[in-house]
């Protein structure tokens, strides 16, 4: 869920004013490990159906009674913007209905896909919330220290067996889908595959224990102070009163309160989340924390107070100091990560917003957009650069291959400094009717190679959302969120369209030969070190040929990465001093976005320069090496 930024800077003052701090209250903590993974992020859902028998019933969707009762779930391979009978009755918008579709995604078609995950050669794996809830989406948690049962092989038994818990950690027992997921955890990391989980602090759903118990007791519930009360219901009157804050003004997220000074999370609902935490970082409680998972991602960060931040890192790092913890900011976060003690952020400011302008959409300058990349990562340290999680598209935006059919449209930016990333009414036909849906073609997959080789050599930890490196295209939530595509299922061929327009049926199957190039990008970046630890610096960012040439440095290692965005063929001249390059010594292609690295014509000017030839919308990567 996207945080929201009006009340970053509050945050980041008030982090001065916390009890006993003079400036930052903890620091960043960066686990050493962070900076050599390639992130793939799941969204459970829609990731893979392993266990057919545990799919959600109506019952257990939000509003279920509203819902016809011939409900099923919706077939991982249909059309997605066909229409059941059941979404037809309920509304003409398919964009009212779309929410309460189920595909069965569970922890089981994770397993069962590890070695896809292993073999694609991503490290680290970061899950979309997993606690129980009623939406697809599982923001609106239901508890978090439990497995949504949907999730695990034996639903109604879980069901049952929860029933009788409350705050107290001591009540707390284990599920069948709690267990499954420590399995998947264990059999990840024996791949050497991290584990990070979202983690949802801010605000509950309706059926969270506290909120059902506040609903119920009102002013007697022991919960009373833990969310935001406008009224309680008052007795003596027919209608009823209680009102409350619900995150973003959404009454379906009724949000915790904070401390009276607004400097901390109040003190009931802070102790459990500690508690959920402990759990799911130690889940035997021995003291080694090598059976639970390797860190978490933070929804919302900026509407929870930066007190509450700092005591919960320091938790964190108490259970497992090398655990990593990064912050869903999506403007500047250098400061908050500071403050609050994170390890990181998802870099949307520092990354996504101007790869957007440029190699998306090619409409940024290259020198403007080397400036920003450099200056954006200059403000965090050198251990929280190598850390940030660079990502182009997610599950709160259009897909890649979108974006840049959209970018391709070419129409003014309203927000110039996002670029139109995730921003307005133009990222999604359910609010703009020109937003175009169609398969990409062949100059859209070019461009989209740049982009993940950019993503793969650029300083900061790359992470891949679900299905992009199998070609899945999608437009803003909750397009974005359509069942994975395999390579060993069958898919029906996209007719039907949200908006009533007509186009020519279009095949919708597993990329293989994108895959492929993922593959050998994300190999690319995990063979050389230089990529992930070594310096960053710009050798030339030609704003007339849309191009670009960086070197990454670390010891005696030095790769040169040139990216031409443009639509024609660029002659790149590169200087020799620049590229540090010895009497005797050239440049020899080791990948390229066009697949065969020796077409890529190098030949040496003069003793001062290099000239190197790159096709239209392409990259390489380059070595040095002795000339005969």
């Amino acid at each position: 869920m996207k945080a929201s930024a009006a009340v970053l800077a509050a945050l980041v003052l008030a982090s001065c004013a916390s009890p006993g701090a003079d400036g930052p209250v903890n620091g960043p903590a960066v686990p050493a490990w962070a900076a050599d993974v390639v992130w793939y992020q799941v969204f459970p859902e829609r990731f893979r159906n392993g266990d057919p028998s545990n799919d959600p019933v109506r019952e257990s969707l939000p509003g279920w009674e509203r819902v016809p009762s011939d409900w099923t779930p919706t077939p991982w391979g249909a059309d997605w913007y066909a229409r059941a009978g059941w979404e037809r009755a309920m509304s003409d918008d398919s964009y009212r209905t779309v929410r309460l579709r189920r595909y069965g995604g569970d922890l089981q078609g994770v397993i069962d896909q590890l070695d896809y995950l292993e073999r694609l050669g991503v490290n680290g794996l970061y899950f979309n919330p997993l606690f129980r809830a009623r939406s697809e989406h599982k923001y609106d948690g239901s508890t978090f220290h439990h497995i949504d049962p949907y999730f695990g092989p034996d639903p109604a038994a879980d069901l049952a067996r929860v029933i009788g818990e409350t705050a107290d950690p001591a009540t707390w027992v284990w599920t069948s889908a709690d267990s499954l997921f420590l399995a998947m955890v264990r059999q990840a990391h024996a791949r050497g595959i991290r584990v990070i989980i979202d983690g949802v602090f801010n605000h509950t759903g309706r059926e969270f224990f506290a909120f059902e118990d506040l609903r119920s007791r009102q002013r007697e519930s022991p919960f009373a102070e833990w969310y935001v009360i406008d009224s309680f219901d008052d007795p003596s009157t027919p209608e009823d009163d209680f009102d409350y804050r619900g995150w973003w003004g959404a009454k379906s997220l009724p949000e915790f309160a904070d401390t009276p000074d607004g400097l901390d999370l109040h003190p009931g609902p802070k102790a459990y989340v500690f508690a959920a935490t402990a759990r799911w970082m130690d889940p035997d409680g021995d003291g080694d924390p090598t059976d639970g998972i390797d860190g978490w991602r933070l929804d919302v960060v900026p509407d929870v107070p930066i007190g509450f931040w700092a005591d919960w890192n320091a938790h964190v790092r108490s259970i497992r100091p090398d655990a990593y913890t990064v912050a869903e900011i999506w403007e500047d976060a250098a400061a908050a990560i500071s403050a609050g003690g994170f390890s990181a952020t998802m870099n949307y400011y520092g990354f996504a917003f101007p790869v957007k302008g440029f190699l998306v959409d090619g409409r940024m300058q290259a020198g403007a957009f080397a400036r920003e990349i450099e200056d954006r990562r200059g403000e965090h340290g050198p251990e929280v650069a190598r850390a940030l999680q660079n990502l182009i598209d997610s599950h709160d935006t259009e897909r890649l291959a979108s974006m840049i059919v959209n970018g391709r449209r070419g129409l003014p930016y309203e927000r110039e400094d996002r670029f139109d990333y995730d921003w307005g009414a133009r990222v999604s036909p359910a609010r703009d009717s020109t937003y175009i849906l169609r398969a990409p073609d062949d100059t859209d997959r070019a461009i989209q190679r740049v982009v993940a080789l950019f993503q793969m050599t650029c300083v900061g930890a790359p992470m891949v959302y679900y299905g992009t490196e199998a070609g899945m295209w999608g437009a803003d939530d909750p397009d974005d969120r359509q069942p994975m595509v395999w390579d060993d299922l069958a898919y029906e061929d996209r007719v039907a369209d949200p908006r009533g327009r007509s186009h020519a049926p279009e095949p919708l199957r597993f990329d293989g030969d994108l895959y492929a190039f993922y593959r050998e990008v994300i190999g690319l970046r995990r063979s050389h070190e230089a990529l992930r630890r070594g310096s960053f610096d710009v050798l030339l960012a030609d704003d007339e040929r849309q191009s670009l040439a960086f070197a990454r440095t670390l010891e005696e290692e030095r790769l040169f990465v040139l990216l031409n965005r443009s639509g024609s063929e660029v002659d790149l001249r590169l200087p020799r001093e620049g590229l540090d390059l010895e009497p005797g010594e050239g440049l020899y292609p080791i990948f390229s976005t066009i697949g065969d690295p020796g077409a890529i014509r190098i030949s040496a000017d003069d003793e001062s320069r290099v000239t190197v030839r790159l096709p239209a919308l392409s990259g390489v990567v380059l070595l040095r090496t002795g000339m005969e």
